[in-house]
């Protein structure tokens, strides 16, 4: 008896997947590189299910009704690759191979060009929602074949969240663009978890609010325009108590240092790439790195001192918080949408702004009730070229400008670093000039090196004898 689906990876993202396939009325057969992690997830989570494991890939393949659709979840770069090895001589003309990990797009472009001349339809489609959205519904981002998207559809609508605006998939468009749209939404991640992180320490350490108040805080923000998983998620982990019964609050135990798997580093170089500014992302990844440097911080630490002081009426703090954390966020989104506006021109995806947006809107780590309205901007402008001249979001800027200025300058006041939210700040800034001090650096370049400028009073590039003008 064959199986409706195949998937490849027994992690924590791949069992759920399977068991919401499973759940969904489509039978799975699953493979893992260590036969005995399959044999323990057939025999305790999908026990009773329609579901079986093969010992080899070769049986794994001959247990799979054709045309063959196969996802793989397995860890992005060599061990994609060395499974792809593997498993492309064993498949049919016509046989659909999706890749669900965080693959750099670049692999993704050249994986679809070596898979094509053996008549093998593949795609790439990011995954998000962590374990409980690929047991429960994630936001599902595929692109690549066409024609493979259309057979795969009923089931990755089955499978995906829903909102009331449908299922949270969409095609994405053409080549990489599902893993492309999949690094853009992380990066926006990267931006959204940093700004938070950045109020909280203000709340914390500026204010001298209590870990209850600001737990209230977040509660607050949740019912709000900030409405978010990440904001819901934060309101019970700022104040949660050590599981280990310390009954200290468990994020003062934990330690300041963050990690990053690679996929903001890459929505940064992406951007440079395509002469798009993200610096709010930027500027979150480089906090990640900074926090990794704890041992260095310690010490300096102890060689420069606090200037941290009580700030009086604190509480009159919060709303200007907001302002703050809301204005920025808008700067994030505004990025990450202008990087995926340029990718799909330079590239060809075709990506439908409006659409991602309202794939975003369950599911996903970035899901929140802001998505509805980039959803219907998006929708009334397809052509926007940012976000920050949409009107709507145009207004509540000018509204927020002046408590968004007041905080930066709090934090900076109390030596506080905020580096995303001045990154959002000066990217708002940049952009609502109309003339930028680029004349001198153009200037000066041609100084130095004859690159030449344009005027504004004439056409065609010029070069000056500085030194005899």
């Amino acid at each position: 008896m064959t199986q409706d689906f195949g998937v490849i990876g027994l992690g924590v993202m791949g069992e759920n997947l399977i068991l919401n396939l499973e759940r969904n009325g489509i039978s799975v057969a699953v493979y893992n590189r260590t036969y005995a992690k399959t044999e323990e997830f057939i025999g305790g989570r999908a026990a009773s299910k329609k579901i079986t494991g093969a010992k080899t890939m070769r049986d794994f393949v001959k247990s799979i009704q054709t045309p063959r659709r196969i996802l793989l979840m397995v860890k992005a770069g060599a061990a994609t690759d060395a499974t792809l090895a593997e498993l492309a001589p064993l498949l049919s003309k016509g046989d659909i191979v999706i890749d669900g990990g965080n693959s750099l797009f670049t692999d993704t472009d050249r994986r679809h060009a070596e898979l094509a001349p053996k008549n093998l339809h593949f795609f790439g489609m990011g995954v998000s929602g962590g374990e409980e959205g690929a047991l429960n519904g994630p936001a599902l981002m595929p692109g690549g074949d066409k024609e493979a998207y259309d057979a795969l559809k009923p089931i990755l609508e089955k499978i995906a969240a829903k909102t009331d605006s449908g299922a949270c998939v969409t095609y994405c468009g053409s080549k990489s663009a599902g893993h492309f749209v999949k690094m853009v939404h992380n990066g926006i991640e990267y931006g959204d978890m940093q700004l938070i992180a950045e109020v909280y320490d203000v709340m914390r350490h500026a204010l001298g609010l209590s870990l209850d108040r600001i737990q209230q805080v977040f509660g607050e923000w949740n019912r709000g325009r900030l409405a978010s998983y990440l904001i819901e998620i934060t309101e019970k982990v700022v104040n949660a108590k050590d599981d280990l019964g310390t009954g200290r609050p468990l994020v003062d135990i934990i330690v300041d240092s963050a990690g990053q798997k690679g996929t903001g580093k890459w929505t940064t170089v992406s951007a440079l790439d395509l002469g798009v500014p993200v610096p709010t992302i930027t500027a979150a990844v480089d906090a990640r790195l900074m926090s990794a440097h704890k041992k260095e911080r310690v010490a300096a630490a102890k060689l420069f001192p606090a200037i941290t002081s009580p700030v009086p009426d604190a509480e009159a703090w919060i709303s200007k918080l907001e302002a703050a954390l809301y204005s920025s966020k808008i700067c994030s989104y505004a990025q990450g949408f202008a990087m995926l506006r340029a990718a799909s021109a330079a590239h060809g995806y075709g990506v439908d702004l409006a659409e991602t947006a309202r794939v975003w809107k369950g599911g996903c780590i970035i899901r929140a009730v802001f998505l509805d309205r980039l959803r219907a901007t998006f929708s009334e402008e397809p052509h926007l070229p940012n976000l920050l001249v949409a009107q709507t979001f145009r207004q509540e800027l000018c509204s927020s400008l002046a408590a968004w200025r007041e905080v930066i300058k709090l934090a900076v006041d109390q030596g506080i670093a905020v580096p995303a939210m001045s990154a959002s700040l000066a990217y708002f800034d940049a952009y609502r000039r109309e003339r930028l001090p680029a004349n001198l650096t153009q200037a000066q370049r041609d100084f130095f090196g004859a690159h030449t400028y344009e005027r504004d009073d004439r056409d065609g590039s010029f070069h000056a004898d500085w030194n005899a003008i």
